[in-house]
């Protein structure tokens, strides 16, 4: 007679209520993870106690060796020497200060102003030339955005590519697209400069010499190579009823372009310089240089500013005393905190309670 419980029917009861369904415990066997220390969080870890006596020197380290680093960077920004000079107004004739904007957009006004600048320090080449813009915001995310960046590349994708993002400088007449197409081309700075150097004789007025700004090479190769194609050229560009700024040729390709290229590089802050070209010349300290300005580009609108800048380049670039600044602060501030907390120690020592936790 079988038992009143079942023996072999209890064990397939007993176990279902343990482990479950056996479908299911497969289910579960089969998606476990393999084991391994990183994904069980059972690495060996290390969990220091910070105490004076580490922390202390690793602040003097740090304040030693951030100062003479901060000392150098400052060093080699004050040997950059610069010039600048706007001229947003002072290129603007005396009658039309009151309506700026309607002398701008005159094309039947004579645009051109001669500005002179003195060179402070002697200057050796190559001295780059820049143009400064204030208040103009390119970080403006539905400015900065208006672009297709397929379309600069690939002369396949002129009329594929969805340009719907660079309205409303995106089509021409007839749906034609615009190459290149967006408000950041479109706004493309235009001012032109010409330089020569006076002479430095007592009087002299003429005779001045030509000094030639080399526009090649100021945009960064991997512009040239891949970002901008050798094969698109400008199409019916500047062509609407609202004209921007610059124009482009439409015989040279885009790759070529690097005055274009340079402004597509949108700048983070509302004042920014962006480069006009290079002088492979030196100049002396006391010459005068002076700048043919063809004010052209429409910055009274929003009341921007405009500026004409002459500077050399160091190690680090351009006149920015920043990054010296920086570590020299960075640097006092670890001494100063590496000072205080030796004074702390000094008048309020560690307990044995406190020791007990290293």
């Amino acid at each position: 007679m079988p038992p009143a419980n079942g023996g072999a029917a209890a064990g397939p009861s007993s176990g279902s209520g343990r482990d479950g369904p056996p479908a299911a415990t497969a289910a579960v066997k089969r998606n476990r993870p393999r084991y391994h220390a990183f994904t069980q969080q059972q690495l060996p870890a290390c969990k220091p106690i910070l105490s004076p006596n580490m922390v202390i020197p690793i602040l003097v380290f740090v304040g030693l060796l951030f100062i003479p680093i901060g000392l150098a960077c400052y060093a080699a920004s004050n040997k950059v020497f610069e010039v600048v000079y706007r001229y947003d107004t002072k290129c603007v004739p005396k009658n039309m200060l009151h309506n700026k904007v309607g002398y701008i957009q005159n094309a039947s006004i004579n645009k051109t102003c001669t500005i002179n600048l003195k060179i402070p320090n002697a200057m050796k080449r190559p001295i780059f030339v820049y143009y400064q813009l204030d208040r103009f915001y390119q970080n403006h995310r539905r400015y900065a955005t208006s672009f297709n960046i397929a379309q600069l590349s690939d002369p396949k994708e002129e009329a594929n590519a969805d340009i719907k993002d660079c309205k409303p400088e995106a089509y021409a007449g007839k749906g034609i697209p615009v190459v290149p197409c967006g408000l950041v081309a479109w706004s493309l700075f235009n001012d032109t400069y010409s330089l020569a150097r006076r002479p430095r004789r007592a009087g002299g007025i003429g005779g001045v010499e030509a000094l030639r700004v080399i526009k090649s090479g100021i945009s960064w190769r991997s512009e040239r190579e891949r970002l901008f194609g050798k094969h698109v050229y400008p199409k019916n560009f500047q062509n609407g009823s609202l004209v921007g700024g610059g124009r482009l040729d439409p015989r040279k390709p885009l790759s070529e372009q690097e005055e274009l290229m340079v402004w597509m590089r949108t700048a983070a802050m509302p004042r920014f310089r962006k480069l006009y070209g290079r002088v492979e010349a030196d100049l002396d300290a006391g010459e005068t240089v002076a700048v043919e300005v063809r004010n052209s580009y429409n910055t009274y609108s929003f009341d921007g500013g405009k500026a004409v800048v002459l500077s050399t380049a160091g190690p680090l670039g351009g006149r920015k005393a920043f990054l010296g600044r920086a570590y020299l602060v960075t640097g006092m501030a670890c001494l100063v905190l590496a000072l205080l907390l030796t004074l702390v120690c000094l008048f309020f020592p560690m307990t044995e309670e406190h020791l007990r936790l290293r």
